[in-house]
């Protein structure tokens, strides 16, 4: 397959996403709604020159990125401005990263982020990242912003924002029976609850396939160069899960799952990655 048949282009991914998003000018908005439900704004970010071609990242272009993304998600006309409706210089801020080895949180996106709080009038004092040790770093912080990579999960179908709290429980593992059906209950939780202020879901170089619950394959990592942002979490992984479908069915011409979908028991001891 020619890389002019793997690319996905604007029409194809709206083909893809249907009447759940609405496509808009400055990049992607989409309004994701359920029955009775309130609308979520997603907006979508890209630039070329993100990501080279040995998948190092430009952390100026990224900075850039996500000050225009943020100013268009909360409709400010300056990032300054919409840093300072998430954050206030009195908040002590955690940065829910994502540290899997293979494909994890880039540190350039961690820093943009934290480079935004700090223009909000956040001291770097009061500025925590952290991903396995969030339950005990980040729960007592005021405000919390929420940045992951987006990959296949092999039983959650993604790895997104919503899943990316799970460190703040005390055995993430009992999150993942049934297809990881109880995911939603952590946001309830007290060190998360009402606490989060954004939502990043990096699409610089998603994983769009996988297999098993620890797969990484580079051939189904592509550089699609772009940020994915919500203050919904919901609505984020939303267009990240139809982002994958759009791409595996490029790719491979078929929707594609992984080759088993057994979910482990609440009473696992095992350890996977988030």
């Amino acid at each position: 397959m020619s890389d002019s048949e793997r690319r996905i282009t604007r029409r194809d991914f709206m083909r893809g996403v249907g009447l759940g998003a609405l496509a808009a000018a400055a990049g992607l908005e989409a309004s994701a709604q359920g029955e009775g439900a309130r609308k979520a704004r997603v907006v979508l970010i890209r630039d070329e020159s993100a990501v080279d071609s040995e998948s190092r990242v430009n952390a100026e272009v990224v900075q850039r990125m996500l000050d225009q993304g943020v100013a268009k998600l909360l409709g400010a006309n300056e990032a300054a401005a919409a840093w300072k409706e998430l954050v206030k210089p009195t908040d002590r801020v955690g940065i829910k990263t994502n540290v899997w080895r293979p494909l994890r949180t880039p540190p350039e996106v961690e820093q943009a982020i934290k480079k935004g709080m700090m223009s909000a009038g956040v001291s770097a004092g009061k500025i925590a990242i952290d991903d396995r040790g969030a339950r005990r770093t980040l729960a007592n912080c005021t405000a919390l912003i929420n940045v992951r990579p987006l990959r296949t999960h092999h039983w959650a179908g993604i790895g997104g924002c919503l899943k990316n709290m799970i460190m703040f429980v005390p055995r993430p593992v009992e999150y993942h029976h049934d297809s990881c059906a109880d995911l939603g209950a952590m946001w309830k939780l007290p060190g998360i609850k009402g606490k989060v202020k954004l939502n990043v879901l990096v699409v610089l170089t998603p994983q769009f396939h996988g297999r098993g619950p620890h797969n990484f394959d580079p051939r189904y990592v592509w550089p699609y160069k772009g940020l994915l942002l919500s203050q919904d979490p919901v609505a984020v992984d939303a267009v990240g899960v139809k982002l994958l479908q759009v791409k595996r069915r490029l790719y491979f011409g078929e929707e594609r799952g992984p080759s088993t979908s057994t979910s482990p028991t609440r009473n696992t001891g095992s350890a996977w990655p988030t």
